[in-house]
């Protein structure tokens, strides 16, 4: 905490002495968890775009890799040494992150999470996110509803992300049980379900290979399995490669995500379904926001009935099925990421 005392003391030093002045454009922040992930990259652009529209000078910063919550405390420090109006961020550890968030918003930055809540949530001005809920959500209900009266007797696998159960991990499981009908007893821990036709738990780390380890250890309890259930699109992959493996094509695999190579998985019949998230918009109405906060000191407000911003989730499937609203994969592969 020493070090942020002295950062702050080192900017109001600055700020006396006329080092710091006003930029021609003011500058927004954008740090991502690293930039070779997809859903990033997606990000940056709409970020860039919106911040070109409103004539804002947009900093980009990435972790080197995700997990890097150093290097993101760092690029937070420099924003606002750089007398940034405004930091949106997708944090690597949501709740390592905090002090330096603290520092910038004592100095007068705007912070807004994105994707990722803070640990706790309110430690930034506001978050704009996925309703991972929902997300997961459509996709039990989808499940259900294709299965019909064998939902009953249904062997799920549940792949989650890893052993912290962070907030997108929770939300997305929780609601997929909801979805289906299960009983989620505590909505904030993941596991604590007492239902048979849960087979179990898998950590996959959100990716193909974990997803492949994951559904071979679940198959060692029951080879009967015949829903699965993943954190996201790769892990989804893994776990269709495992099942393929065992001549099980016939599984149902749900995911979330809305990535394009996800999409493309959905209209090959790899995954039968899957929840899109929008990070384009995400990171555009964050760039929004810091915008009017510059020009009028307003900031977001949640939407009605979340603690956070919803940006929006669409189900990508090509069997469809009546009373759940879906768009297919090909309209799917016009919004993807």
């Amino acid at each position: 905490m020493n070090k942020f005392i002295k950062l702050l003391s080192f900017i109001l030093c600055l700020a006396f002495s006329g080092v710091v002045s006003a930029a021609d454009k003011p500058i927004v922040g954008l740090v991502i968890k690293t930039d070779s992930n997809p859903f990033f990259v997606k990000m940056k652009e709409g970020a860039q775009k919106k911040a070109d529209e409103l004539g804002l000078e947009l900093k980009t910063y990435a972790g080197r890799f995700d997990g890097d919550n150093q290097s993101q405390a760092q690029a937070i420090e420099n924003l606002v040494v750089a007398g940034a109006k405004g930091i949106l961020i997708t944090p690597s550890n949501p709740a390592e992150i905090v002090p330096v968030v603290e520092m910038a918003r004592s100095a007068g930055v705007l912070v807004i999470a994105l994707d990722t809540p803070l640990s706790p949530a309110d430690a930034a001005d506001a978050t704009f996110a996925t309703d991972n809920f929902k997300a997961g959500e459509l996709i039990g209900e989808w499940a259900k509803a294709k299965l019909g009266d064998k939902a009953a007797s249904a062997k799920i696998a549940l792949l989650d992300l890893n052993a912290n159960e962070i907030s997108v991990d929770v939300a997305r499981n929780q609601g997929f049980l909801k979805g289906f009908g299960i009983d989620v007893k505590n909505a904030m821990d993941i596991g604590d379900e007492s239902d048979s036709r849960i087979v179990g738990n898998e950590v996959t780390q959100g990716s193909v290979e974990g997803g492949r380890k994951a559904i071979e250890t679940l198959l060692q309890k029951d080879t009967g399995i015949n829903v699965v259930y993943t954190i996201n699109e790769p892990a989804a992959i893994g776990a269709y490669e495992a099942l393929s493996g065992f001549g099980m094509k016939d599984a149902l695999i749900v995911s979330v995500d809305g990535g394009c190579e996800g999409v493309k998985n959905v209209q090959s019949g790899v995954i039968g379904a899957t929840s899109m998230q929008f990070p384009l918009r995400m990171a555009a109405m964050g760039v929004e926001a810091v915008d009017e906060f510059v020009k009028t000191g307003k900031k977001p407000q949640n939407t009605k009935g979340l603690d956070f911003l919803n940006t929006g989730v669409e189900l990508i499937t090509d069997s469809p099925v009546a009373g759940i609203e879906s768009k297919s994969s090909a309209d799917g592969l016009s919004l993807c990421w």
